[in-house]
């Protein structure tokens, strides 16, 4: 507390401002009204707890929201990341109700033959164009990153071993990554 300093005698205690009782303590009205002038400590300490608690729940609640909206978001995409290649893929799945279709008329092969070439030719050009290539196997070194070996057998020439020979299942890249190894036999 502060104490008023008297120039004469400073150390009477009719020159403090408090009025202290017989047990030293401060008058009760003089004492309320401090308390209500200037909170203590304690207060404010409570006071930037309660505050950095709300602000807490507030940043949990907000991250919380976040990840709920990505995660829906991831999952829509999911649903639909296929959608373009599907609808590119329409028009093959259109021409070959056709020729099922045709083919319970026709009696000669060879128009058949002929339409399910050109479906064939329109479904690899929509495949290419979405970025798969074919990977050509046959005659190349035997590579276990690109080609999955079925069996070997002996190599028809010399310079044929360790080299694809023949080929079970063509393997396929999509954008430069493979995404299915080609079945090959390997010359021993």
């Amino acid at each position: 507390m502060l104490k008023k300093k008297n120039k004469g005698n400073s150390e009477t205690p009719e020159n403090t401002t408090d009025v202290k009782s017989e047990n030293g303590q401060v008058d009760g009205q003089e004492q309320a009204a401090q308390t209500e002038e200037a909170p203590t400590a304690e207060e404010k300490f409570k006071e930037e707890l309660s505050q950095a608690n709300d602000k807490y729940l507030r940043l949990y609640a907000e991250f919380d929201n976040f990840r709920r909206r990505t995660s829906k978001e991831r999952e829509d995409a999911r649903k639909t990341e296929g959608k373009d290649i599907i609808v590119a893929l329409l028009p093959v799945l259109d021409d070959f109700e056709r020729a099922l279709r045709s083919m319970d008329t026709v009696t000669d092969v060879v128009p058949v033959k002929e339409g399910v070439a050109l479906i064939q030719h329109k479904l690899k050009n929509i495949l290419a164009q979405k970025g798969l290539k074919e990977m050509q196997s046959i005659g190349t070194t035997f590579d276990p990153d690109l080609h999955e070996a079925i069996t070997s057998i002996p190599a028809p020439t010399d310079d044929m071993k360790g080299k694809v020979v023949d080929e079970m299942e063509k393997g396929y890249e999509l954008n430069e990554k493979v995404v299915r190894f080609a079945k090959v036999i390997v010359g021993a």
